[in-house]
Formats: C-alpha cells, structure tokens, sequence
C-alpha cells in the first residue's frame, strides 16, 4: 500500500486516523485467502466486526511512503480472534505502527455473535500452534496511561 496525498495531515505526516483505514485495508488482504472477505460475508451473510483496536504509532510515514504488513494471531475462539498487525516502511524497512485488535464472527441476519465456520476454526487452530512459534509482539496486550512521575 502507499500513503496517498489525502492521508496527509497539517503536520505533513499520515492522519492518524488513516491508520486505522489502512490497516483496515490490510486485514481485507490477509483474509481473502482465508475467504473471510467480501465474496464470503455476500455469500453467507455473515461477516466480522472489530471490538477493539489499540494502535501504536512509533515512527511517522509521509506521501508516497511504500508500506508492507505482518499479521500474527495471537488468539482464538469459536467467535473471536484476537490478532496483532506490524506497518512497516516497505522502503526503509522501519516500524512505523502496530494494531492489535479482537473481532467477533457475526451473522448479519440477527447482528449476533456467531461461530466461526468449522473450517476456519481448524484454521486458526493451525495459525495459533505457528504463530506461537513467533516472538510475542512488545506492544501487545498494553494498556494506555501516562505513568507515574
């Protein structure tokens, strides 16, 4: 992906909330080969919601920036997934921001909560016993406050 003219704020840098549409936009990528993305939610009626999203921005990107992402899972349920996202500078090679986010199954008839289908489950499964295998991300599972002085 690259950082698009309208992305970029009064401060010369990608708004903050771009990340959020661009990271959005990479877990479309990440899912379509799993068939979790459009064609699947027309298909079933059912789709994905985000319950929460925590973003950390370590290092600014400009205009026309290349950007590359990871995606690890972290965890998973019959209805969840809890997942973390790394935005790197495709060019440069630096960490510009992670996403760690939980989603929910939903089927869209009720806007309930819902199972994962079988075969994605096993496919989680799989991704939990390799991801496992991977370094756990520093910024994941921190919560946000200034400290103590």
């Amino acid at each position: 992906m690259v950082v698009e003219p309208a992305h970029i704020d009064a401060n010369g840098h990608m708004n903050v909330g771009f990340y959020n549409v661009i990271f959005d936009q990479a877990l479309d990528r990440f899912f379509t080969p799993f068939d979790l993305d459009w064609n699947y939610v027309q298909r079933t009626n059912l789709s994905t919601f985000v319950l929460e999203t925590h973003v950390c921005y370590l290092q600014e990107v400009l205009e026309g920036d290349q950007l590359r992402f990871t995606f690890q899972l972290l965890g998973a349920d019959a209805k969840r997934i809890h997942y973390f996202m790394n935005m790197y500078h495709a060019e440069n090679g630096y960490l510009a921001a992670t996403s760690e986010q939980i989603l929910v199954h939903v089927d869209l008839a009720t806007r309930r909560s819902s199972p994962f289908l079988p075969e994605h489950q096993q496919l989680f499964e799989r991704m939990i016993a390799g991801h496992a295998k991977l370094p756990r991300p520093p910024q994941a599972g921190k919560s946000i406050g200034m400290g103590k002085k």
